[in-house]
């Protein structure tokens, strides 16, 4: 930028906003690794799998899936094209609206996220929760809850996070 005024992250604040988009991109492939690895799913498949397994009776409806993802509905529909391909899931005409359609989770996709499962919670816990203390969970769990709350202020046309919340609070 030419403008000479522009306000600059101080070399502390560059360093975390690098450093967890660093985390974010490597956790993300070493996920995706696992699942291809152990169930041969890409990473996108999983989340379309775990909001579908998340939902009463396993189905939503493509624009509900679409917002829940913070996906455009294009992106979706091929992905669940593929998805439908290899019989994970189906798309049928909404019962109570014919301009819409729902998305379910099939046998075959129930399966395939319950077989990743286990190693997906092991590698998050590898490699996320391994070197925190109670202490820094909770911690960070304040810390996401209100910079999610700021993008929701800031940003109220995108959708509230389906984040499950957190049960109970370690002291």
């Amino acid at each position: 930028m030419s403008d000479s005024s522009a306000i600059w992250l101080s070399p502390q604040q560059q360093h975390v906003w690098r450093s967890f988009l660093r985390f974010h991109d490597e956790l993300n492939t070493v996920i995706a690794r696992q699942l291809h690895n152990e169930g041969d799913l890409s990473l996108a498949d999983f989340e379309v799998l775990v909001n579908l397994s998340e939902a009463p009776d396993g189905e939503l409806r493509v624009t509900l899936l679409a917002d829940r993802m913070l996906w455009e509905r294009s992106r979706l529909s091929h992905q669940v094209s593929r998805m439908q391909k290899r019989g994970l899931v189906i798309r049928n005409d909404d019962p109570h609206d014919g301009r819409a359609s729902v998305v379910s989770v099939t046998d075959k996709g129930r399966k395939a996220i319950e077989h990743v499962a286990p190693g997906h919670v092991d590698t998050v816990r590898r490699n996320l929760f391994a070197q925190l203390e109670d202490g820094d969970v909770d911690y960070l769990s304040g810390v996401f809850d209100r910079l999610l709350n700021v993008i929701h202020t800031n940003n109220p046309e995108i959708p509230t996070c389906a984040c499950p919340p957190a049960e109970t609070t370690r002291t």
